[in-house]
């Protein structure tokens, strides 16, 4: 079983491109039976036997695979291109593409998020547990990914309960307060608004919310959401429908939603400036796809950062987290070595199930044999050493048919193993 994981991330690739690759949340499900397909269309793979699951969040679109395809790096690859219709040749220079013991590496890095935009942050954990959730669901886990993502669960909570390395960790949310001080001497003068209401938001929201700004709205396109939210920092809630008309009124926009298109566009931030006598408005786009026109952040009085601005600033902390990494990296390393031990052992299965029926059914030849005997008033002692005897000839045949067919190299290889295999203990 060939292992893989391909994708691109915060480090390879710029955000116009990351946009482009992202899935939606109602894409999963469709992607990853369309990925296990992809997986055995060239005839070397039963697609029913491969696994896949995808990881998408605003800084990485991965593909998780575990299939008996050759060159199922390559072909993950091109599947990626394919499903967002890029050419491949665009994509590819971006991508990071890691067979068995490296993709498992890469999982269990990202599970403990030392290969976060934010080191150490705990949020992707619970991202890539939604993703296997969502490949479960869609029948993409088997066996192999399966083991390999509770594994990755589990190093995860090692290191960081053995390490120091969330101690230092700077959030998205913490870095979206700290530039919106640079613009506000106080966010308690400011009104804030935050678009969507999944997790990200709701951190976001509860970092300002400890700010005390003199409101705090929740616009989302379902309002009984974005009321349950809101209610929980005293705030109020708007539909998405209503923002062009109540916009003007907020000096902090924070968004980020599913939707595959901009929700604010550069006219309508055009007439909120000149409405608000240019007042500057402070807005941060966690969104990709992206939630905001990127040619909003070429207006005067408008100050637009992205996910990649924010990473910037968090990477600051970097220095006091390297100890931590190190030690996190040692823990890492030895729990791949132990997967990939599992993996060698998960090879041998066939084999040995092959050889218990095979010798079961010597054992069954030899004691219809025996009965017979027995049948035929024959002594039971005589017939205990026949089928004794029996057994063993029958079970030496094959070693010993293959060690007098070797020659050379071969043959001193079995006789230095045969003595082992057939070794007891006494």
């Amino acid at each position: 079983m060939q292992l893989s994981a391909v994708g691109l991330n915060h480090t390879t690739a710029p955000l116009s491109l990351r946009e482009k690759v992202a899935f939606s949340p109602e894409q999963i499900a469709q992607a990853v039976t369309a990925a296990r397909a992809w997986f055995g269309r060239d005839g070397h793979a039963d697609k029913h036997g491969n696994e896949a699951a995808i990881l998408s969040t605003c800084n990485r679109t991965e593909l998780y695979a575990a299939c008996k395809t050759d060159n199922a790096v390559d072909a993950a690859a091109h599947f990626l291109a394919d499903f967002h219709k890029l050419p491949y040749g665009d994509l590819r220079p971006h991508l990071y593409t890691l067979p068995q013991d490296n993709a498992v590496r890469h999982a269990f890095r990202v599970a403990s998020g030392l290969d976060s935009m934010v080191i150490g942050e705990p949020q992707i954990l619970g991202q890539m547990k939604d993703a296997v959730r969502q490949a479960e669901a869609a029948g993409g886990l088997g066996t192999y990914l399966h083991q390999m993502f509770q594994r990755s669960f589990a190093v995860a909570k090692e290191v960081r309960t053995t390490t120091e390395i969330g101690a230092h960790s700077v959030s998205m949310a913490a870095a979206a307060v700290r530039l919106s001080q640079r613009i506000f001497d106080k966010i308690a003068d400011q009104h804030v608004l935050f678009i969507g209401a999944g997790e990200m938001i709701e951190l976001c929201a509860t970092h300002f919310a400890a700010q005390n700004p003199k409101t705090l709205t929740i616009a989302n396109r379902t309002l009984e959401r974005g009321e349950a939210l809101a209610h929980r920092f005293s705030g109020k809630a708007i539909r998405l429908a209503d923002l062009p008309q109540q916009l003007v009124q907020f000096d902090i926009i924070v968004s980020c939603t599913a939707s595959s298109l901009p929700i604010i566009g550069l006219g309508l931030v055009e007439r909120v400036v000149k409405a608000r006598k240019h007042r500057p408005i402070f807005m941060v786009d966690l969104a990709v796809p992206r939630d905001i026109e990127p040619e909003v952040a070429k207006l005067d009085d408008v100050f637009l950062y992205t996910v990649d601005d924010l990473g910037t600033v968090v990477q600051t902390g970097l220095e006091n987290r390297q100890a931590a990494v190190a030690q996190a990296e040692a823990i890492i390393e030895t729990r791949v070595q132990s997967f990939m031990h599992w993996v060698d052992g998960r090879a041998v299965v066939p084999v040995i199930q092959d050889l218990h029926e095979s010798s079961e059914q010597l054992r069954l030849m030899e004691l219809e044999r025996a009965r017979k005997m027995l049948a035929r008033g024959e002594d039971i002692d005589a017939v205990l050493e026949a089928l004794s005897k029996g057994i063993t000839a029958k079970f030496l045949h094959g070693p010993q048919q293959a060690l007098h067919q070797a020659s050379g190299d071969e043959r001193a290889r079995l006789a230095t193993l045969l003595p082992q295999l057939f070794r007891t203990k006494r």
